[in-house]
């Protein structure tokens, strides 16, 4: 039990939207909720844990059935945004799955649940969220012995081409959906999280191209989130940093969310441009 001060509804419990059926909508915009998964919500000030998420599902998914999908990535830690740009929706099957248990919720295996979201979700959700469970500890010889049942290692479907992909390396979605840029453009597979020995300080950059250097400059690639990346004092900040880069022999493109989603191929033609590479369009996404 919360404290009493702390949250107003249901004692910090997730709860379904009948529960509250005509102050839903006031609630969600006066920004004293939030939506958990699809339909099921929670006071703004309870923190995101994973007994929240395991005691959210539980209100919607069926006692003998198995979480999966989306749903199940996400029991497993994922972050929302690697995984879909809407609320979670609970997904269960009562088929024969591997299986494993996670805060007493039956569960696809971490592996399994790899393989289903590289064959089902949109191209860039299914790579950041195998990223996203990679970073989390799953190995990528487990994925690949997984993987073997569903379809060849060299095989040119949407889900062998995403486990080609994967690479826990990649610290945040922004970081996956540029590789697949990279990738969809025709460009050599980048090298992740690149360290720069400069003076007395390392740097690292996201994504880059350490042993492909161009009249002298190597080409880094910086994804720039909006909560990290928006105020005076971070821009500030980072153009100083890429000015201390270039110094150090290096070309730091910095990329924003607008610049990965839709069909402008400024980003490509920048990256192209810099690599004397003319890059494969359209856009795939």
């Amino acid at each position: 039990m919360l404290p009493a001060d702390f949250p107003y509804y249901f004692c910090g419990l997730p709860f379904r939207a009948h529960q509250v059926p005509r102050k839903l909508r006031w609630l969600l915009a006066q920004g004293d909720i939030r939506p958990v998964l699809k339909g099921v919500y929670v006071d703004v000030r309870v923190p995101d844990t994973p007994e929240l998420r395991a005691a959210a599902l539980r209100l919607v998914v069926p006692p003998e059935a198995t979480v999966c999908g989306p749903a199940a990535a996400w029991l497993h830690g994922i972050d929302t945004t690697a995984l879909s740009a809407e609320p979670i929706q609970a997904l269960w099957t009562f088929l024969e799955r591997p299986t494993t248990e996670v805060d007493g919720l039956k569960v696809t295996t971490r592996e399994a649940t790899a393989v289903e979201l590289a064959k089902h979700l949109p191209r860039p959700f299914a790579l950041s969220s195998i990223d996203a469970l990679l970073h989390k500890g799953m190995r990528i010889d487990d994925l690949r012995t997984a993987s073997a049942a569903y379809f060849a290692a060299d095989s040119n479907s949407q889900a062998a081409q995403i486990v080609r992909l994967a690479d826990g390396r990649a610290e945040s979605p922004g970081e996956s959906w540029l590789r697949l840029r990279l990738f969809d453009a025709g460009f050599p597979r980048p090298d992740l999280q690149v360290r720069v020995e400069g003076g007395n300080r390392v740097y690292r950059l996201d994504l880059g191209y350490p042993d492909r250097p161009i009249d002298g400059r190597c080409l880094g690639l910086e994804y720039d989130s909006d909560a990290w990346h928006s105020s005076t004092k971070q821009q500030l900040k980072d153009e100083t940093r890429r000015t201390e880069l270039e110094a150090l022999g290096w070309h730091i493109i910095s990329v924003r969310r607008t610049d990965l989603w839709g069909s402008y191929p400024a980003l490509e033609l920048a990256i192209g441009s810099f690599l004397c590479q003319h890059p494969r369009l359209p856009r795939r996404w």
